[in-house]
């Protein structure tokens, strides 16, 4: 099996390396692939070394599954001349996951859709993948109606540069900006760019793609997308309504029974998911179960996950495991 990461060089990417290294992955043969900045460069896996090239060499060298995660432009750009010598890219940024030809795939839920012919599938964004994983079950059972969702995301999610952002201002040190103002002791309500609706990128992202990996329009989504001075994992606090009505120790049960789902709910000895817990974990952690007691058929949850793991490098992963075992490649 002949892997190529394109964008290797990236934090997804240092992930995604130390994922497949985690889960075995079988790889004959492994392609480091990022910018012409960073081709010749020295990158371990395995303990062994490897000399990163550029994309034109990788394209060349027709691997099986090009995992990207180097940008929607990149992925635009790229993904197709890999798909056309044979490739079957994984892709982690947003370029594919709402074109209508495109699988959007969260393996626990959707991977069963895939067939040989797909040769350039989506990754969800970070922040859906987490909600999707604990949405499905409960959608399966209750049939939603309307999900409200406010999300308090890592500066992880937005790159290295928001991470050294808010390390200098932590130690006091003036540097690069990610953010338009500071993230130390801040909450800025703003991911990604504004659109003319007066959401963020990020908010539309959480509104369609649920839809899309579910296979269901019935429902609708809601979201305020919120950067907070967190260095790694994402959480959501996640208002549903159901057009059934539901038993609370049955959800805690369909959540238990979820794989990839961790419920940490037991308020009598303060057991609820936080960022510190999730961090280097693949599980999406639920707690704070609870029902909305303003509206019928209405439950609350606090969803947690480590975005660079299941938001982003494991699910790729996961998704080209699928796709070996089953012989689409």
């Amino acid at each position: 099996m002949k892997v190529a990461v394109v964008g290797a060089t990236g934090m997804v990417g240092e992930v995604m390396l130390k994922v497949l290294t985690e889960r075995n992955f079988h790889i004959s043969e492994l392609l480091l692939v990022a910018s012409e900045r960073s081709v010749g460069k020295k990158l371990s896996y395995k303990d062994k070394e490897h000399t990163i090239i550029g994309l034109e060499t990788a394209v060349a060298a027709r691997p099986d599954i090009a995992i990207f995660s180097a940008g929607g432009d990149t992925s635009l750009e790229w993904a197709p001349k890999f798909a056309e010598v044979g490739t079957t890219v994984v892709d982690n940024s947003s370029a594919w996951r709402m074109d209508a030809t495109k699988k959007l795939v969260v393996p626990e839920i959707n991977a069963s859709e895939l067939t040989a012919t797909d040769k350039i599938i989506a990754n969800p964004n970070c922040s859906t993948i987490q909600l999707v994983m604990a949405l499905n079950p409960l959608h399966k059972k209750y049939k939603m109606k309307r999900v409200v969702i406010s999300t308090y995301q890592s500066v992880s999610g937005t790159g290295v540069k928001a991470v050294k952002q808010l390390e200098n201002e932590m130690a006091g040190v003036q540097g690069e900006m990610a953010y338009p103002y500071p993230i130390n002791r801040n909450a800025l309500p703003h991911c990604d760019v504004f659109l003319e609706n007066g959401y963020t990128k990020e908010e539309m992202k959480l509104a369609r793609e649920p839809q899309k990996i579910l296979d269901d329009r019935t429902f609708s989504v809601s979201a305020t997308a919120v950067r907070i001075p967190t260095a790694g994992g994402h959480s959501e606090s996640v208002n549903v309504e159901f057009h059934n009505d539901f038993d609370l120790a049955e959800v805690r049960q369909l959540l238990s029974d979820t794989p990839g789902v961790t419920v940490q709910d037991n308020p009598d000895t303060n057991t609820y998911p936080m960022p510190i817990y999730a961090h280097d974990k693949d599980d999406v952690f639920v707690g704070r179960i609870r029902r909305d007691e303003t509206q019928r058929n209405t439950l609350n949850m606090w969803i947690v996950s480590d975005n660079l793991r299941k938001g982003a490098a494991t699910n790729a992963v996961q998704i080209a495991e699928y796709l070996v075992e089953n012989k689409l490649v």
